[in-house]
């Protein structure tokens, strides 16, 4: 079990995904299970809601499945790097501009969904392959102290914000 991180151990801004993600549970179980319930939600919806924006400047479905994919990727690097001692200052990132040159829209969304799926494998395997020790870990991101146990919990609780937002406004 990957206990849930401490205020200190990570921004406030991120207190929102940290408190969706479970407690007294497994983290990385459930990492696993909200994968297949994150498709599941995806596929059961008509094609056209793939590219829909509830309102001007809002991501589609397909560019809040790309953000969870880029999101992963970086925060998976950003415990590497903690985990690995390396103490290189890394930076934020504006979601953004990822968002804007992701192409998402353009893809099919058996493609992002398969992509997801990959990156989520590959995430879980980072942090089952970790030492129990490397969890206190911490690093500095975007300016803030961030400890390898909060990276795994915001993730988890980031998903899950994601997916409640398409279940409020694009259903």
């Amino acid at each position: 079990m990957i206990s849930r991180p401490l205020q200190g151990e990570y921004n406030p801004s991120f207190e929102t995904y940290i408190k969706l993600g479970p407690t007294g549970a497994d983290v990385l179980e459930c990492m696993e299970d909200n994968m297949m319930d994150t498709e599941e939600l995806i596929l059961s919806l008509p094609k056209k809601k793939h590219e829909y924006r509830y309102a001007e400047g809002k991501w589609t479905i397909k560019e809040i499945l790309q953000h969870l994919i880029d999101t992963e990727r970086i925060f998976c690097y950003r415990a590497l790097c903690f985990a690995r001692m390396d103490q290189t200052a890394l930076p934020g990132y504006d979601e953004n501009n990822y968002s804007n040159n992701s192409f998402a829209n353009k893809r099919d969304i058996d493609a992002l969904l398969d992509e997801f799926d990959q990156v989520r494998s590959c995430t879980l395997s980072l942090f089952k392959g970790f030492d129990e020790s490397v969890y206190d870990k911490t690093g500095t991101s975007n300016g803030d102290q961030l400890s390898v146990r909060a990276i795994v919990h915001i993730l988890a609780g980031h998903e899950l914000h994601h997916m409640n937002v398409i279940r409020e406004r694009y259903l």
